[in-house]
């Protein structure tokens, strides 16, 4: 007969064989089935419907204007024209190249720009117009900054380029207390609206604290200067061209995680799209969330989060809440921005939410929660919220957690609606 103990340990050994099997049998179900997508469960920006796929779409872009001087065909703005793929560095280039060739007095001038630039933004410039006309700086953003201003001031078509917006600052006492000014300060004898200034900006990842910054609250303050940032390539094009042909100095931000990322048909004519005018992107009734740049793609995914909850998140969204209809706008022009258009949609849904990559404190979010709810107090239903990067230097390894993400946004929008 086998004693206790023996007893005792073949139970446990059968116990602990029914553990191993139970475990393996878990592990080779798993296995089985379907891994979750490379890009995770949310739309990425190859699937985004606010990117133009088609001719058709990319044609009927809202506030499109050609330049050609000749009449549009009776065909309408579609007939006659033609779109091609392009990301969004190539629809910049395709931009400054339209330019320079409509005229002759325009250059493009930067660190590296005569061989691509460190995003390929100017590539084959230089072999297109010679080097007279595009052409490398020395490594000091305060002179190509004040080489604009004198080129601009002389009738000159001045590209620049900051090579990151991180390394602006050093250019910060020529762009706001020279570019800006000049025309007020000469009673209007001289002007430097044929300065555009590019430069890429926002995060990308793994930028940190020099290479990820979003400085355009900078200049809210800068009266004369303009502020732009664009959300792909079709926008790219169009507000970079508007940009150069404007009559004030433009500072041009560049999202550089879409350089590559967004990708859209583009029509290959010259065309501009309006400048200190915000774009309605999806109509709602219930909420007004207002963004720009890369971040437009953040509050996209952040909505279909809420009509729709994976079952980690459902707990968190009340049922309540999930039809709600939300209105997504995107600024485009940050100074001077689009009041009458925010103030009308604020009006309608009664809640505003801003979203932005750059800190809380200072940031161009205060400025239009400030505006809102001096205009529209009386007829709100909850405080304007604002949802950004914290106040901090941008991280190296945990930017990720830095950048505004869909759940963060998500949660402000409930937040928000059940005030």
């Amino acid at each position: 007969m086998l004693s206790t103990r023996a007893l005792r340990r073949a139970a446990q050994r059968t116990q602990l064989s029914s553990k191993l099997r139970t475990r393996y049998n878990s592990t080779v179900a798993a296995s089985q089935q379907a891994p979750p997508p490379a890009d995770g469960s949310l739309p990425g920006l190859a699937t985004s419907p606010l990117l133009f796929g088609t001719r058709e779409a990319a044609l009927r872009t809202p506030g499109l204007s050609w330049l050609e001087e000749d009449e549009p065909s009776p065909g309408g703005i579609v007939s006659g024209r033609e779109t091609r793929k392009m990301n969004t560095y190539q629809a910049i280039r395709d931009a400054m190249s339209h330019a320079m060739q409509r005229d002759d007095t325009a250059v493009v001038f930067g660190e590296d720009v005569a061989f691509g630039g460190v995003f390929r933004c100017t590539m084959g410039l230089a072999e297109e117009f010679g080097r007279e006309r595009v052409f490398n700086t020395p490594l000091t953003e305060q002179g190509i900054a004040g080489f604009g201003i004198g080129l601009a001031a002389m009738g000159h078509t001045a590209i620049a380029e900051i090579q990151f917006s991180d390394y602006i600052f050093p250019a910060f006492d020529q762009l706001v207390n020279e570019a800006a000014k000049i025309r007020y300060r000469s009673g209007g004898q001289f002007n430097v609206g044929k300065l555009t200034v590019r430069t890429p900006s926002m995060s990308v990842g793994h930028g940190g604290l020099y290479h990820s910054q979003s400085p355009e609250g900078y200049f809210i303050g800068a009266a004369g200067l303009k502020v732009v940032v664009p959300r792909g390539p079709i926008q790219a094009k169009g507000l970079l061209l508007a940009s150069i042909n404007d009559p004030n100095p433009v500072i041009f931000m560049e999202p550089k995680i879409l350089y590559r990322s967004a990708v859209e048909q583009v029509p290959t004519s010259a065309y501009t799209l309006p400048l200190s005018s915000a774009e309605v992107l999806t109509p709602g009734a219930d909420l007004t969330l207002l963004t720009w740049g890369t971040p437009i793609y953040t509050a996209h995914n952040a909505i279909e989060l809420l009509k729709n909850p994976p079952p980690s998140l459902a707990k968190h969204v009340p049922e309540s809440v999930r039809s709600a209809s939300i209105e997504l706008i995107d600024l485009r022009t940050i100074v001077p921005w689009d009041v009458e258009t925010v103030i009308k949609s604020v009006e309608k849904t009664r809640r505003l939410l801003v979203l932005h990559e750059a800190g809380a404190i200072g940031g161009v979010g205060s400025e239009i929660a400030s505006v809102v709810t001096e205009r529209c107090f009386l007829k709100m239903e909850a405080p304007v919220r604002r949802v950004t990067g914290w106040d901090t230097p941008v991280p190296l390894v945990y930017e990720k957690f830095y950048v505004p993400d869909a759940v963060r946004v998500m949660d402000a929008l409930v937040e928000t609606l059940t005030y």
